[in-house]
């Protein structure tokens, strides 16, 4: 997954697709969010569990543990060494949902530069990614530390020809019981290893390279070519 994401639909489309009955606490807001060409390191629109409410809030999308002061804030996990390494620990129990409209992938296909794709769900519907994260506190609000990262599996069996990975995105029912703190560490790994949506959910295309520059913002950048 190379880095850049799209969310222009509104929070309670994202919420909807999610068909959580809780009650919403919503700092994000009403209005669709219109962002086309969303780049690390800045605020991504986030869904998590707090006790019984379910949170909408802008986190800074990278996280580092505090030890880990010599190193850039990775963006991404591998699903294969998430819920066991060090660098993560932290905050594995901390899940939430990164709902997204599309990614981009960039692609090496011979010209002078790499050629950049959408990629989105077939159905339409948004895609909602697993993700871990040091999260905001409804009684602290947010921390200078906050931050998330989107966990990534390998993309064999359709998709290699895009990238060799991409984010593990999950059903509505799959991803309510990620989010659930009831929900057991071991069964939460296994989710990710064995229940993410299968390459055949989406579908790719040739996009223009204005998203390669983040100062490029417009709903043109999802238009294909």
């Amino acid at each position: 997954m190379c880095g850049r994401l799209s969310q222009y639909s509104g929070i309670h489309d994202f919420v909807a697709a999610l068909s959580m009955p809780n009650a919403l606490a919503n700092s994000v807001g009403e209005l669709p969010l219109e962002r086309y060409n969303v780049a690390p390191t800045t605020q991504v629109a986030l869904l998590h569990l707090q006790g019984d409410l379910l949170h909408a809030d802008l986190v800074r999308w990278g996280w580092r543990p505090h030890w880990a002061k010599d190193r850039a804030a990775p963006i991404n996990a591998r699903v294969e060494k998430v819920a066991h390494g060090p660098f993560f620990r932290a905050i594995w129990p901390h899940r939430a949902i990164t709902p997204i409209d599309n990614w981009f992938e960039w692609v090496d296909e011979g010209g002078p530069k790499k050629q950049p794709y959408l990629i989105r769900r077939r159905d339409g519907e948004p895609v909602l990614c697993a993700a871990i994260g040091q999260l905001p506190d409804s009684d602290e609000g947010p921390g200078e530390h906050d931050g998330f990262v989107i966990i990534t599996a390998d993309s064999a069996g359709g998709m290699v020809d895009i990238h060799d990975r991409r984010p593990v995105v999950l059903t509505p029912n799959l991803a309510r019981e990620w989010l659930d703190p009831d929900t057991p560490k071991e069964r939460a790994e296994q989710m990710l290893l064995q229940q993410g949506e299968p390459a055949e959910a989406f579908e790719w295309f040739k996009v223009g390279p204005a998203v390669g520059n983040v100062r490029n913002k417009g709903s043109e950048l999802i238009s294909p070519i």
